[in-house]
């Protein structure tokens, strides 16, 4: 996974949309305890973006644990002029893999609901994706962010082979 950084998300103005909540169930001596697991993705629409889950025995409480754990993962997309990536990326996180292909303009989103909550709080506004393996919404959640976060700018490439960027879209 690429290395991330760490991202004041204070001065970000952040919406978050819930992907997905599970009740949750413990076998005690005394019988069964149920808990809640929420999967929330944050993001500002304008490259930054993070998912969070957060457990509780109530659902509101599950849902602002899974919000503060996403701003303290968050991370920085580069995003081309279309509002879409540069380079197609299939992402890998347990048994789910996603194909992320860049789109051209007027395009729209094109994915799955999990991978599109992310690419939509990452700002990312053209692109088509396919969502291949398991369709389990934490990892294919994971595997989206994944892939975002391994995208390389043509100048990171062009700095990688020593060469410019012009020789590198040539």
């Amino acid at each position: 996974m690429a290395r991330r950084q760490l991202i004041d998300y204070k001065s970000l103005d952040l919406s978050e949309k819930v992907v997905t909540i599970k009740r949750v169930t413990k076998v005690v001596k005394g019988g069964r305890t149920f808990r809640f697991s929420a999967l929330v993705v944050v993001g500002d629409k304008n490259g930054h973006v993070g998912v969070g889950l957060g457990k509780a025995m109530e659902i509101p409480d599950a849902i602002k644990k899974g919000i503060e754990d996403a701003k303290k993962n968050l991370i920085f997309i580069e995003r081309n002029d279309a509002d879409s990536i540069y380079h197609e990326y299939v992402g890998d996180f347990g048994g789910a893999r996603v194909l992320l292909k860049p789109a051209k303009e007027g395009t729209g989103v094109i994915a799955g609901g999990p991978a599109r909550a992310v690419l939509e709080l990452a700002g990312i506004r053209n692109i088509r994706t396919k969502s291949l393996g398991s369709n389990n919404k934490k990892n294919v959640v994971h595997a989206t962010l994944e892939s975002l976060a391994s995208l390389k700018t043509p100048e990171q490439v062009a700095k990688l082979r020593g060469k410019t960027v012009e020789e590198i879209l040539a």
